[in-house]
């Protein structure tokens, strides 16, 4: 298993797929930084991937690397085959360059990279990875299943979530900016509440900016309880708040020229 997971690693490498380790039979990350220690320097994977340690292989999404739909089987809760099945018929899911089994009997489908943001469906049992998230590739394992290839249609096609989105839940949209105000941001930090693993730091770090397009004077702490309720950490909050303040506020060489 292990010389497999080294050659899938230098493959997806030559392909441009930046990749990175696992810790074995887990799908958390054993770089510090995580995805953003993805690379396709093939020294580097050689001594990740080379040594006989045993790591998963993960792939980083998101262009340079691929997108994936992640089809979920949640057991007796339900599985996205349904809400696939549909994409195909409207043909939102033509062109995949290749289709994974996982363990938990899931599916991911495979297409070009793109630079959209994850997007998660819990009530049609989707997930999209995209920039700034990863996945598990195949011959990685979880309690001893692998991930496997189903097929490689080897097609070159994008997915646009904001199309898959837009058919599964019509009526779901981010919040407009107009409403957010430095009194009342609860429509805002209820979306923020509501993201899942892969998009939390995104979508907080956006409704930060709507809250500040009204008032730069916000107060944000809605925003960061709503953001510890969907999973973020404290460090991450802050630095997440900090910086959306700091894009905000005027260049003192740019307020100088308007006050001439």
């Amino acid at each position: 298993m292990t010389d497999a997971i080294f050659g899938q690693a230098l493959a997806y490498a030559r392909r441009g797929w930046p990749v990175f380790p696992c810790l074995p039979g887990q799908k958390i990350p054993a770089t510090v930084h995580g995805f953003r220690d993805a690379t396709i320097d093939e020294q580097q994977i050689t001594g990740w991937f080379g040594r006989g340690f045993g790591w998963n292989l993960a792939i980083a999404t998101g262009a340079p690397g691929p997108d994936v739909l992640d089809v979920d089987q949640h057991g007796p809760a339900g599985n996205g085959y349904a809400a696939f099945a549909r994409l195909c018929r409207a043909g939102l899911v033509d062109g995949a360059a290749a289709y994974v089994r996982t363990p938990a009997g899931g599916m991911h489908a495979y297409f070009t990279g793109t630079g959209q943001h994850n997007g998660r469906l819990p009530r049609h049992h989707l997930d999209f990875r995209s920039t700034g998230g990863y996945v598990l590739a195949p011959a990685s394992q979880i309690d001893g299943t692998p991930y496997r290839l189903i097929s490689r249609p080897r097609g070159r096609a994008s997915l646009d979530w904001a199309a898959v989105t837009r058919l599964l839940e019509p009526q779901r949209q981010q919040p407009e900016p107009r409403q957010a105000s430095g009194l009342d941001l609860g429509h805002l930090a209820r979306w923020v509440a509501s993201q899942g693993e892969g998009n939390r730091n995104a979508g907080l770090h956006w409704a930060a900016h709507r809250a500040l397009d009204t008032d730069l004077a916000a107060d944000l702490n809605p925003l960061a309880v709503a953001a510890r309720q969907a999973g973020l950490g404290e460090l991450e909050i802050t630095r997440t708040l900090d910086s959306a303040r700091r894009t905000r506020q005027p260049h003192p060489d740019r307020q100088a020229e308007e006050t001439t």
